[in-house]
């Protein structure tokens, strides 16, 4: 029985910058993250972005964190929203965070968010709500699998980027289910649901359920903490800059294009920085560091994979 989706063979392409260029030529990215405990997911996402090619990244975050993530990047922007006790975003945050999501052209919903009703409803309002392109990640995702019905009704552009727990939650089997059948698995639900899926692990499946790729970069060392949240600002800034049409070449595959080149790119920076480090040694912060080399790299040799 043959495949039912195209593989992808090929990388997308980076357009030279013009030299007219400024920072809303690249895209304007919008990180929702972080809650009491998790302050530096929101941060590794915001930085990943803005070294992935962004031309502005603000990142919101529960009030009680604004303090301290608004000196851990002052090339971030930073923007407080009401909180509960738990220090998680309220659920009447929601309309907020709408509004400030409409200045922007991408958004980043997720990492380090936590879990909650209370949550569940301010993920599932913006996705309804929200036109433009978003990547949903970690707790984003964790917050709809009671309810993963809630990803059919996004307004915009959607890409989600799991690992294989989050995934199975969503799909309610195991982690082992999910392993055994990562293409087919990957490929459905994004055709069911109508958008991208990033599903994390070695050969990362990037599907939008008609066309799909399995990256080939990256190595073990990733496996720490925070590499996910990395990944996330990576897809979104390449979104972003496809949205403005000033880099990634065909728009017309922005959301899978950008998803399949932050893979890539992701794990050449993991690759990298294994070079240097090693894999035991290896940490996020790491990703985003080599993510330059990564991208010189891709840029000399655009095709090679």
């Amino acid at each position: 029985m043959s495949d039912p989706f195209d593989i992808i063979t090929e990388l997308p392409r980076l357009a030279p910058r013009r030299p007219d260029s400024n920072k809303g030529s690249f895209g304007r990215v919008l990180v929702i993250a972080g809650s009491r405990g998790m302050a530096g997911a929101g941060v590794l996402c915001a930085s990943a972005a803005l070294r992935a090619g962004a031309g502005l990244v603000k990142l919101a975050v529960p009030e009680e964190l604004a303090p301290r993530v608004a000196v851990a990047n002052p090339c971030v922007m930073t923007a407080a929203l009401p909180c509960d006790e738990a220090g998680r975003f309220r659920a009447d945050a929601a309309a907020e965070a709408l509004h400030l999501a409409q200045a922007h052209d991408v958004v980043a919903i997720g990492p380090g968010l936590g879990r909650g009703p209370g949550l569940a409803y301010f993920v599932g309002h913006l996705l309804a709500r929200y036109d433009k392109p978003i990547v949903l990640d970690a707790d984003g995702l964790n917050n709809l699998a009671d309810d993963p019905k809630a990803l059919q009704s996004h307004a915009g552009p959607v890409t989600i980027t799991p690992h294989p727990g989050e995934f199975a939650r969503l799909l309610h089997v195991d982690t082992a289910a999910v392993q055994a059948n990562r293409r087919e698995l990957a490929a459905r639900f994004a055709r069911d649901h109508r958008l991208v899926v990033v599903l994390k692990g070695l050969g990362t499946v990037v599907t939008d359920g008609r066309r799909l790729f399995c990256n080939p970069t990256g190595n073990p060392g990733m496996a720490t903490a925070g590499s996910g949240d990395v990944l996330t600002g990576v897809i979104a800034a390449l979104i972003g800059q496809s949205v403005i049409g000033q880099s990634v070449i065909g728009q017309g595959l922005a959301p899978l294009a950008a998803a399949q080149l932050g893979a890539y790119l992701h794990g050449l920076a993991g690759d990298c920085a294994r070079a240097a480090v090693g894999e035991i040694s290896l940490i996020a912060t790491d990703l985003i560091d080599y993510l330059p080399q990564a991208i010189q790299q891709y840029l000399r040799e655009p095709h090679a994979m």
